[in-house]
């Protein structure tokens, strides 16, 4: 008899028991807005910025999977003042540039989902994905297991993608 191997992952345990959940966690303020209260390294915020910060994702798709994100709770772009939308597109405009100096990807993935029918897992407060690709980057584990395989502690990509910011 053929043997099965597994794949333990049980940091996504959080994800999957929140799956479906129409309310965040308990707490003040919107999911991000209580992850930009925590200290940097707990709350993974690579850069803070005066109205904007960047962060990495808890459930990244790839090593360095950062998102941009206003600090206040805005779901929609037209929400965001003059100030953070300058802001906003700078940061992700130099997460770009630390993500190629941290990771010397093939390509750079920029994307916003705005609203549930898009694809926003927290459609309350607006985020910019920017993520680093390689070519050959989606395999097997991915498309037959649903599973990502990250070879890199989200506390080394971290530290990485600081060390690499812009300025």
């Amino acid at each position: 008899m053929p043997s099965l191997d597994r794949i333990w992952a049980g940091w996504r345990i959080p994800y999957i028991e929140a799956s479906g959940a129409e309310e965040p966690p308990p707490g003040e303020g919107s999911l991000f807005e209580r992850i930009l209260a925590l200290p940097d390294e707990e709350g993974m915020v690579v850069r803070r910025g005066r109205t904007c910060a960047a962060l990495l994702n808890a459930y990244p798709y790839s090593n360095g999977h950062l998102m941009v994100l206003p600090n206040r709770a805005v779901a929609e772009l037209e929400g965001l003042d003059d100030e953070e939308h300058a802001e906003l597109w700078s940061l992700v405009r130099d997460g770009t540039a630390a993500i190629k100096a941290a990771y010397r990807p093939d390509g750079v993935n920029i994307g916003v989902n705005l609203g549930r029918g898009a694809g926003a897992g927290v459609p309350d407060h607006l985020h910019v994905h920017v993520l680093p690709r390689w070519a050959g980057d989606t395999n097997f584990m991915t498309s037959v297991a649903e599973t990502r395989v990250l070879p890199e502690p989200l506390g080394d990509a971290w530290r990485k993608l600081r060390a690499a910011w812009p300025g």
